[in-house]
Protein backbone atom coordinates (compact mmCIF):
# COMPACT_ATOMS: atom_id res chain seq x y z
CA UNK A 1 0.00 0.00 0.00
CA UNK A 2 1.87 3.01 -1.31
CA UNK A 3 0.00 5.51 0.86
CA UNK A 4 1.57 4.06 4.04
CA UNK A 5 4.96 5.61 4.85
CA UNK A 6 7.96 3.36 5.43
CA UNK A 7 8.41 1.76 8.84
CA UNK A 8 11.10 4.18 10.04
CA UNK A 9 8.97 7.22 9.15
CA UNK A 10 5.89 5.70 10.79
CA UNK A 11 7.83 4.87 13.97
CA UNK A 12 9.17 8.43 14.17
CA UNK A 13 5.70 9.84 13.53
CA UNK A 14 4.22 7.61 16.27
CA UNK A 15 6.81 8.86 18.77
CA UNK A 16 5.95 12.43 17.81
CA UNK A 17 2.22 11.74 18.24
CA UNK A 18 2.84 10.36 21.73
CA UNK A 19 4.71 13.49 22.78
CA UNK A 20 2.05 15.72 21.23
CA UNK A 21 -0.89 13.99 22.91
CA UNK A 22 0.82 14.30 26.31
CA UNK A 23 1.58 18.01 25.82
CA UNK A 24 -1.21 20.26 27.13
CA UNK A 25 -2.67 22.57 24.51
CA UNK A 26 -5.92 24.28 23.49
CA UNK A 27 -7.81 21.08 22.66
CA UNK A 28 -6.81 19.35 25.89
CA UNK A 29 -7.78 22.41 27.90
CA UNK A 30 -11.17 22.47 26.18
CA UNK A 31 -12.29 18.90 26.73
CA UNK A 32 -10.79 18.54 30.23
CA UNK A 33 -12.54 21.78 31.25
CA UNK A 34 -15.84 20.56 29.78
CA UNK A 35 -15.51 17.27 31.62
CA UNK A 36 -14.88 19.04 34.94
CA UNK A 37 -17.68 21.57 34.55
CA UNK A 38 -20.39 19.61 32.73
CA UNK A 39 -19.55 15.94 33.13
CA UNK A 40 -17.82 13.20 31.18
CA UNK A 41 -20.40 13.07 28.39
CA UNK A 42 -19.75 16.74 27.62
CA UNK A 43 -16.02 16.13 27.77
CA UNK A 44 -16.34 13.28 25.27
CA UNK A 45 -18.55 15.34 22.95
CA UNK A 46 -16.06 18.20 23.06
CA UNK A 47 -13.19 15.80 22.39
CA UNK A 48 -14.98 14.30 19.37
CA UNK A 49 -15.72 17.79 18.05
CA UNK A 50 -12.04 18.70 18.27
CA UNK A 51 -11.10 15.39 16.58
CA UNK A 52 -13.50 16.17 13.74
CA UNK A 53 -11.81 19.54 13.38
CA UNK A 54 -8.46 17.78 13.12
CA UNK A 55 -9.91 15.62 10.36
CA UNK A 56 -10.94 18.72 8.43
CA UNK A 57 -7.47 20.24 8.88
CA UNK A 58 -5.93 16.99 7.63
CA UNK A 59 -8.00 16.95 4.44
CA UNK A 60 -7.38 20.62 3.72
CA UNK A 61 -3.63 20.23 4.19
CA UNK A 62 -3.46 16.99 2.19
CA UNK A 63 -5.33 18.15 -0.87
CA UNK A 64 -4.06 21.72 -0.76
CA UNK A 65 -0.43 20.70 -0.57
CA UNK A 66 -0.84 17.89 -3.09
CA UNK A 67 -1.97 20.51 -5.62
CA UNK A 68 1.11 22.54 -4.73
CA UNK A 69 3.34 19.51 -5.25
CA UNK A 70 1.78 18.87 -8.64
CA UNK A 71 2.44 22.47 -9.60
CA UNK A 72 5.95 22.77 -8.19
CA UNK A 73 8.02 20.46 -5.98
CA UNK A 74 10.29 23.45 -5.30
CA UNK A 75 7.36 25.46 -3.94
CA UNK A 76 6.43 22.57 -1.66
CA UNK A 77 10.02 22.49 -0.44
CA UNK A 78 9.73 26.17 0.47
CA UNK A 79 6.58 25.34 2.48
CA UNK A 80 8.45 22.57 4.30
CA UNK A 81 11.40 24.80 5.15
CA UNK A 82 9.03 27.53 6.35
CA UNK A 83 7.23 24.89 8.39
CA UNK A 84 10.51 23.73 9.90
CA UNK A 85 11.25 27.29 11.03
CA UNK A 86 7.77 27.51 12.58
CA UNK A 87 8.34 24.23 14.43
CA UNK A 88 11.61 25.61 15.80
CA UNK A 89 9.67 28.62 17.07
CA UNK A 90 7.15 26.29 18.75
CA UNK A 91 10.01 24.43 20.43
CA UNK A 92 11.44 27.71 21.69
CA UNK A 93 8.04 28.83 22.99
CA UNK A 94 7.56 25.52 24.79
CA UNK A 95 10.83 25.96 26.68
CA UNK A 96 10.31 29.65 27.37
CA UNK A 97 6.64 29.70 28.37
CA UNK A 98 5.84 26.10 29.25
CA UNK A 99 2.70 24.09 28.63
CA UNK A 100 -0.69 25.71 28.25
CA UNK A 101 -3.15 23.83 30.45
CA UNK A 102 -5.44 26.45 32.04
CA UNK A 103 -8.38 24.56 33.48
CA UNK A 104 -10.86 26.62 35.45
CA UNK A 105 -12.49 25.09 38.49
CA UNK A 106 -15.68 26.17 40.18
CA UNK A 107 -19.33 25.29 40.52
CA UNK A 108 -20.63 22.80 37.94
CA UNK A 109 -22.17 24.51 34.92
CA UNK A 110 -25.66 23.79 33.61
CA UNK A 111 -25.26 20.91 31.13
CA UNK A 112 -25.75 21.93 27.50
CA UNK A 113 -27.04 19.72 24.67
CA UNK A 114 -24.24 17.40 23.57
CA UNK A 115 -24.72 18.48 19.95
CA UNK A 116 -23.96 22.05 20.99
CA UNK A 117 -20.90 20.95 22.98
CA UNK A 118 -19.69 18.96 19.97
CA UNK A 119 -20.19 21.97 17.69
CA UNK A 120 -18.29 24.20 20.11
CA UNK A 121 -15.35 21.77 20.16
CA UNK A 122 -15.40 21.62 16.37
CA UNK A 123 -15.52 25.40 15.90
CA UNK A 124 -12.88 26.14 18.52
CA UNK A 125 -10.57 23.71 16.74
CA UNK A 126 -11.34 24.92 13.21
CA UNK A 127 -10.97 28.60 14.05
CA UNK A 128 -7.77 28.30 16.08
CA UNK A 129 -4.96 29.71 13.88
CA UNK A 130 -2.30 27.90 15.91
CA UNK A 131 -3.88 24.51 15.14
CA UNK A 132 -4.22 25.44 11.46
CA UNK A 133 -0.55 26.42 11.30
CA UNK A 134 0.50 23.31 13.17
CA UNK A 135 -1.20 20.94 10.74
CA UNK A 136 0.15 22.92 7.80
CA UNK A 137 3.71 22.68 9.09
CA UNK A 138 3.86 19.36 10.98
CA UNK A 139 2.37 16.78 8.59
CA UNK A 140 4.43 17.81 5.51
CA UNK A 141 7.67 17.08 7.42
CA UNK A 142 6.95 13.37 6.91
CA UNK A 143 6.40 13.58 3.14
CA UNK A 144 9.07 14.00 0.48
CA UNK A 145 8.83 16.87 -1.98
CA UNK A 146 7.78 15.49 -5.35
CA UNK A 147 6.21 12.32 -3.90
CA UNK A 148 3.30 11.34 -6.20
CA UNK A 149 1.55 9.70 -3.25
CA UNK A 150 1.90 12.81 -1.05
CA UNK A 151 -1.85 13.49 -0.70
CA UNK A 152 -2.66 9.91 0.28
CA UNK A 153 0.23 9.80 2.75
CA UNK A 154 -0.81 13.10 4.35
CA UNK A 155 -4.38 11.81 4.77
CA UNK A 156 -3.09 8.56 6.24
CA UNK A 157 -0.80 10.36 8.69
CA UNK A 158 -3.57 12.74 9.77
CA UNK A 159 -6.04 9.89 10.34
CA UNK A 160 -3.36 7.88 12.12
CA UNK A 161 -2.63 10.78 14.47
CA UNK A 162 -6.33 11.22 15.28
CA UNK A 163 -6.85 7.49 15.89
CA UNK A 164 -3.69 7.30 18.00
CA UNK A 165 -4.63 10.24 20.20
CA UNK A 166 -8.30 9.40 20.85
CA UNK A 167 -7.72 6.64 23.48
CA UNK A 168 -5.34 8.92 25.40
CA UNK A 169 -7.75 11.85 25.20
CA UNK A 170 -10.68 9.68 26.30
CA UNK A 171 -8.66 8.52 29.31
CA UNK A 172 -7.96 12.17 30.18
CA UNK A 173 -11.67 12.97 30.01
CA UNK A 174 -12.60 10.01 32.22
CA UNK A 175 -9.98 10.99 34.79
CA UNK A 176 -10.18 14.75 34.23
CA UNK A 177 -10.14 15.85 37.86
CA UNK A 178 -7.16 13.73 38.87
CA UNK A 179 -5.36 14.40 35.59
CA UNK A 180 -5.62 18.19 35.76
CA UNK A 181 -4.81 18.22 39.47
CA UNK A 182 -1.67 16.10 39.01
CA UNK A 183 -0.46 18.30 36.17
CA UNK A 184 -0.85 21.44 38.27
CA UNK A 185 0.93 19.79 41.20
CA UNK A 186 3.83 18.43 39.14
CA UNK A 187 5.72 21.39 37.66
CA UNK A 188 8.90 19.33 37.25
CA UNK A 189 7.07 16.69 35.24
CA UNK A 190 5.49 19.38 33.09
CA UNK A 191 8.87 20.98 32.45
CA UNK A 192 10.16 17.57 31.40
CA UNK A 193 7.23 17.27 28.96
CA UNK A 194 7.99 20.79 27.67
CA UNK A 195 11.62 19.89 27.00
CA UNK A 196 10.62 16.58 25.41
CA UNK A 197 8.15 18.37 23.14
CA UNK A 198 10.77 20.97 22.21
CA UNK A 199 13.37 18.26 21.51
CA UNK A 200 11.09 16.19 19.27
CA UNK A 201 9.59 19.11 17.34
CA UNK A 202 12.92 20.91 17.10
CA UNK A 203 14.60 17.70 15.94
CA UNK A 204 12.16 17.38 13.02
CA UNK A 205 12.75 21.00 12.09
CA UNK A 206 16.55 20.68 12.14
CA UNK A 207 16.39 17.44 10.15
CA UNK A 208 14.38 18.98 7.32
CA UNK A 209 16.56 22.10 7.23
CA UNK A 210 19.77 20.03 7.03
CA UNK A 211 18.33 17.59 4.52
CA UNK A 212 17.45 20.36 2.07
CA UNK A 213 20.58 22.41 2.54
CA UNK A 214 22.58 22.79 -0.67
Amino acid sequence: MSFIPDLATLATFTAACLVLVLTPGPDMTLFVSRSLSEGRAAGMASMLGAATGNLVHTLLVAFGLSALIAASAEAFLVVKVGGALYLLWLAYQSIRHGSALTVRTGAPAQPKPLSRVFATGLLVNLLNPKIILFFLTFLPQFVTAGDPEAAAKLVFLGLYMIAFSLPFCAAMVLAAEGFSSSLRKSPRVMRLVDWLFASVIGGFAVKILLTNRT
